[in-house]
């Protein structure tokens, strides 16, 4: 092959580190910004938090003179002298200024951060401890309880065996086998099981649905109305009462319609999942980005000011620059002041194409905000894109993990883009406003004979939206809401 030189005019896009790092920042969260922010700031010198509210005040010269005199006289002073020789001048009890009730409460003061006997005042310990589990609060019962070494260790692996829920989830005969060794027969394990399922809560260390029922029902006084029923009918038409067939119930029950109502209402009372209770989960909590209020008529978006900090170039270090004597030294410095520069740069566009993209969404979704999921409006992000003059993965990187604080409540900026439907008028309705409609029909349906699928989108088509059943049972399931079979009552 020959060797040639050809020149070639071609054009590629090349992206900056500036702009590398303005996209990176654009698709934060709040709390992966946060901690962005503290470590820019760990490693740069030349960035700071703006804390123009707080005064500082200057030290004058007249006031370190004073502190130092009054340093050197307190140095200088000299204490009188004490004869410890003379034991009859010693009093029995020394002079105390302060009472023991004083300083304990003094104490309790500062324990507590106030002076003010409040109920919000909580020991510190009790405020961050983690929560008890389910196998810790079985745990502190058995200690409670006098066992056997042996039924000990039964206990212990039984309790090993009980999911969050409250459910055991290994076969007793396999608790024996794995404790054969320690020569015990199998009725002494269900001995301990049982003692097991009489702790607290109701209903513990079944194997299933049924066997906790079972378990609960039997712990009710035996003077308690429909009790015997309620046995009976959780312990053989379990499966009916789970399909909703109260016609077949009153024939095998032989009891009238208002009586199995009550039955069942007793069998309500009941909780399918004991253990829930015990270690709920801990809430999540969102920091909202953006905050709207309407004024005057008029709705108004703002980015929330405690999300991040304001950031600036630290003058002082800045001026070093000019007189540092080491030219390594200040290039090192140089370098710290662009990157501050630059991540202040794209801290502020980052903010700025958010605010820009909120208020976009705000206007298009007024009448949300006006009348609530009904009126939510179909759009996508190429709405948002061209009306901004933006690519569609900067909105998506913008509405990504970005949450809008409204009257109400807080959305991420993502519900508000929905696919849609038409109209028999020519429009289009949005997937989030027929989501809503499903749920106020089905509030509204007759217990006895609750709505099909089909008989939704029938009645959704009245109102002049196009919908087909298998789309009303997608939205359906989506918002959590069990079949018509489900949800019909007596």
């Amino acid at each position: 092959m020959k060797q040639s030189l050809n020149l070639r005019i071609s054009q590629q896009l090349t992206m900056t580190p500036q702009l590398q790092q303005a996209i990176r920042l654009l698709q934060l969260s709040t709390l992966d910004l946060q901690t962005e922010i503290q470590q820019t700031l760990d490693s740069n010198m030349m960035l700071e938090i703006a804390e123009d509210d707080v005064d500082t005040p200057e030290i004058k010269e007249e006031f370190v003179s004073d502190f130092e005199q009054t340093s050197d006289d307190h140095d200088n002073a000299t204490l009188p002298e004490m004869n410890l020789n003379d034991h009859n001048e010693i009093p029995e009890e020394l002079p105390n200024d302060a009472n023991w009730e004083d300083v304990f409460d003094s104490i309790s003061h500062l324990s507590s951060g106030t002076g003010n006997n409040n109920e919000d005042d909580r020991d510190f310990t009790e405020r961050n401890s983690a929560s008890e589990t389910l196998y810790d609060y079985l745990k502190w019962q058995l200690d409670l309880t006098p066992f056997s070494d042996i039924d000990r260790a039964i206990a212990m692996l039984i309790i090993d065996s009980i999911d969050d829920n409250g459910y055991l989830q290994t076969d007793p005969k396999d608790i024996y086998e794995s404790l054969k060794h320690l020569e015990i027969t199998f009725e002494e394990v269900m001995a301990v099981l049982h003692r097991i399922q009489f702790f607290d809560p109701p209903g513990i260390g079944g194997k299933n649905l049924q066997e906790c029922l079972i378990i609960q029902l039997k712990q009710l006084p035996t003077t308690t109305q429909w009790r015997e029923e309620a046995l009976k009918l959780v312990e053989k038409y379990l499966d009916l009462l789970g399909g909703r067939d109260f016609n077949q119930l009153t024939r095998k029950m032989k009891l009238e319609r208002d009586d199995l109502q009550a039955v069942i209402s007793l069998i309500q009372t009941l909780n399918p999942r004991p253990g829930e209770h015990i270690a709920p989960a801990k809430p999540d909590y969102v920091i909202p980005d953006v905050y709207v209020r309407k004024i005057h008529n008029k709705w108004y978006a703002d980015l929330n000011p405690d999300v991040a900090p304001r950031l600036r170039v630290n003058s002082y270090y800045a001026d070093c620059i000019s007189k540092v004597q080491s030219k390594r030294d200040a290039e090192r410095l140089r370098s710290h002041l662009q990157e501050a520069r630059w991540f202040i740069k794209s801290l502020k566009s980052r903010h700025e194409t958010l605010l820009k993209v909120t208020r976009c969404i705000v206007e298009h979704q007024t009448p949300f905000l006006e009348y609530g999921d009904e009126a939510m409006k179909p759009l996508v992000l190429r709405d948002i894109a061209e009306e901004l003059e933006m690519h569609e993965s900067t909105i998506s990187r913008v509405t990504t993990q970005k949450y809008i604080h409204t009257p109400r409540g807080i959305f991420e900026l993502k519900y508000f883009f929905s696919s849609h439907v038409n109209t028999d008028s020519g429009g289009e309705c949005s997937s989030v406003a027929i989501r809503a409609l499903i749920k106020k029909l089905i509030s509204a349906e007759n217990t006895t004979k609750p709505f099909s699928d089909n008989k939704i989108a029938q009645l959704l088509s009245e109102q002049g939206i196009k919908v087909a059943r298998r789309t009303v049972a997608k939205y359906r399931e989506a918002m959590q809401i069990p079949p018509s079979n489900e949800r019909k009552q007596m």
